[in-house]
């Protein structure tokens, strides 16, 4: 294994992280987004009020997006293993 090829699985790591955690990610921006908007429109400084609405719009995202995420994961699994198989 050369650098090329450590680089290349580092890359394919990230690219793998990101795209597992987008879900989660996105829906916990427009959520926050949206919180913000409310509290700027009705001047209600909660904190309460952005935690538990985000929680659950992330675990929810997260239960939605599994297979997908699962997939991802499952990709990335593949590669490493066939590329071990092959001596990289």
């Amino acid at each position: 294994m050369n650098e090329a090829d450590a680089l290349e699985i580092a890359q394919y790591a990230i690219w793998t992280v990101l795209l597992a955690c987008a879900p989660g990610v996105v829906v916990a921006m427009v959520v926050g987004i949206g919180i913000a908007l409310v509290q700027a429109l009705t001047q209600v400084q909660e904190i309460t009020l952005t935690f538990v609405p985000k929680i659950v719009a992330i675990l929810l995202a997260v239960a939605l997006s599994g297979p997908f995420i699962g997939a991802q994961i499952s990709s990335f699994t593949t590669v490493i293993f066939q590329r071990i198989e092959n001596g990289f």
